[in-house]
């Protein structure tokens, strides 16, 4: 699934993604909307994680969640 696949499905993805990252708050998930770059955003400044070590948990994510 492409990643603006995920951004149009992403009422149903962010139920999983609050699973994941459960510091993230609805306002946050409502303006990422799906868009990887700033869900990793997002994980990092909430999380405070670095950038790769975001990229990868939001991928790994991604590859489990986005095959629905």
């Amino acid at each position: 699934m492409k990643n603006d696949t995920m951004e149009g499905k992403w009422k149903q993805f962010k139920g999983e993604a609050q699973k994941q990252w459960g510091n993230l708050t609805d306002d946050d998930y409502d303006q990422a909307q799906g868009d990887r770059e700033k869900m990793i955003g997002k994980i990092q400044e909430r999380h405070g994680k670095t950038r790769d070590v975001a990229e990868r948990e939001y991928d790994d994510w991604y590859s489990r969640t986005g095959q629905y």
